[in-house]
C-alpha cells in the first residue's frame, strides 16, 4: 500500500485502505475515551476520594462521641461528686460579712502561740472563676516550734485558709522571721451557683 495514493480528504475516508480506516476509528475511539475520562470519570474519583476521607472522619467523631454516651453516666456521677465537694468548700469560705472576723482569727492564732506580729497585711482582692481570693503577707517572729504550731493552727481554722510563699530566715537569740503570704477565700455573690459554673465547664 502506497500512503501517498491514499486521498487524506476526510469526506474520502470511505476510500482509504481498511488498515486506514481501522488505525482512524481506534484513534477517534481513544480521544473519545480520553474525553470521558478526563472531563467525567477523574472528577468522580475526586469526589469519591473527598467522600471516603469525609467517611473516615465521620467514623472518629462517632467512635468518640460512642465512647461519650457509653461514660455518660459515669461523667454525671463524677459531676454530682465534685458539686458536693464544691459546696462543702464553700461552706468553708467566709462570707465577706465574716472576713473581717477571720482576720482577727488569723492574727490570734499567731498570738496565741507567742508570734510576733511584725507585718499583717491584707492585700487586693483577686476575683476567680466562682470566688474571690483575699490574700495577707505576714511577717512574724519566733521559734521554730511556734511556727509549726501556728501554720497548724491556721489548718484548723473553720474556714479555707492556706500558707503561700513561706520564707524563714534565722534571728539573734534561736528566733526565726518567717515570711509567707495567707490567703483565704469566698464566694462570689453572682446571679450564678459556683455547681452551675462548675457544670458549664465541664461541657
Amino acid at each position: 500500500m502506497n500512503l501517498s495514493e491514499v486521498n487524506w480528504d476526510v469526506n474520502a475516508s470511505g476510500s482509504w485502505p481498511l488498515p486506514i480506516k481501522a488505525g482512524a476509528v481506534a484513534l477517534i475511539c481513544c480521544l473519545v475515551a480520553g474525553a470521558l475520562i478526563y472531563y467525567d470519570t477523574l472528577p468522580q474519583l475526586d469526589e469519591l476520594n473527598a467522600l471516603e476521607k469525609k467517611e473516615s472522619d465521620l467514623k472518629v467523631e462517632f467512635e468518640f462521641k460512642q465512647k461519650k454516651a457509653i461514660n455518660l453516666q459515669d461523667y454525671i456521677d463524677q459531676l454530682a461528686e465534685i458539686e458536693v465537694s464544691l459546696g462543702e468548700m464553700i461552706k468553708q469560705m467566709p462570707t465577706k460579712a465574716e472576713v473581717a472576723n477571720l482576720l482577727i482569727d488569723i492574727s490570734q492564732t499567731g498570738l496565741a502561740n507567742g508570734l510576733e506580729f511584725k507585718l499583717f497585711q491584707p492585700g487586693q482582692e483577686e476575683h476567680k472563676e466562682f470566688y474571690t481570693e483575699l490574700p495577707i503577707s505576714i511577717q512574724v517572729i519566733g521559734h521554730y516550734a511556734q511556727l509549726g504550731s501556728f501554720v497548724s493552727g491556721l489548718a484548723s481554722l473553720p474556714r479555707v485558709v492556706t500558707v503561700h510563699d513561706v520564707d524563714i530566715k534565722p534571728l539573734e537569740g534561736g528566733k526565726l522571721l518567717m515570711m509567707a503570704v495567707i490567703k483565704t477565700y469566698n464566694e462570689h455573690s453572682t446571679d450564678e451557683t459556683a455547681a452551675t459554673k462548675i457544670r458549664k465547664v465541664g461541657k
